[in-house]
């Protein structure tokens, strides 16, 4: 697990409208990558790009290269799906299937590859999964209870079990903290400082003090206005964003003074 991701000269469109443009990066394995800027920047269309999610809006595409471990992901023989299994995603409103148990919704995404299972099998995952998620002692007598009758905090790192299920090679959050309480998103943080030991991590926070607090490097995304596209400014250690940018617009915005 945890792969190494490149990309190359991105540019994203919808139908003919370009989204975001010329992002070319190099995204590290067993690592936090953050990715901020101001609302309507690109950052959740160029993540949502990484394992081909924005392809469920109709007329999505994109020009350049997106490379896991040498790979192109969006080379002709590829499956978009078979893709979204090696790059998980965890959305910014906490999302268990609410007609599903506990123990149904970690197990949803394997059931969806067709993964056939013993029940014993069936139970192992279940409990690495949610203790991956640091869930499990929280939930471990309540399996079959349903996963929407838990908190905002505990739902949410539900779907990261659930994400994890599969055992992807990257997991992608988009601003996973957003719709969250400041002592569930304490718990989430600790939870992705636990997960970059194993997979490499991309999160999109309009927090800056998240971002200080939980990635090794971060991407400044900007936009010159409305209808541009949005363009990555600049990508650095975490700490020389924060505290010696090299783009005068990157040191406006993580100091406040726009956005």
């Amino acid at each position: 697990m945890s792969k190494r991701i490149d990309v190359g000269d991105l540019n994203v469109y919808y139908s003919s409208f370009l989204a975001v443009e010329g992002v070319s990066m190099a995204i590290e394995p067993r690592s936090v990558t953050a990715f901020i800027g101001p609302s309507g920047c690109g950052k959740s269309t160029f993540i949502r790009t990484l394992n081909r999610m924005h392809e469920v809006i109709p007329g999505a595409r994109v020009q350049g290269k997106v490379l896991l471990d040498g790979e192109d992901l969006y080379g002709s023989s590829v499956d978009p799906v078979t893709v979204r299994r090696q790059v998980g995603m965890v959305f910014q409103r906490p999302n268990p299937f609410p007609t599903m148990s506990i123990r149904d919704n970690v197990l949803a995404g394997m059931k969806l590859n067709s993964n056939r299972m013993s029940k014993s099998t069936a139970n192992e995952v279940v409990e690495r999964s949610l203790q991956g998620a640091n869930l499990w002692n929280e939930v471990k007598d309540r399996l079959d209870k349903p996963g929407s009758g838990l908190s905002g905090g505990q739902q949410q790192r539900l779907c990261i079990a659930r994400a994890i299920a599969v055992q992807p090679d990257v997991l992608l959050m988009d601003e996973p903290c957003s719709a969250l309480d400041p002592i569930s998103t304490l718990a989430i943080e600790d939870l992705i400082a636990e997960l970059k030991q194993s997979y490499t991590i991309v999160i999109v926070t309009h927090n800056m003090q998240q971002a200080a607090r939980v990635s090794d490097r971060t991407a400044f995304f900007n936009i010159a206005g409305t209808g541009k596209p949005g363009k990555l400014i600049e990508m650095d250690e975490t700490t020389k964003i924060f505290t010696n940018p090299s783009v005068k617009a990157t040191e406006d915005y993580v100091s406040g003074r726009f956005g």
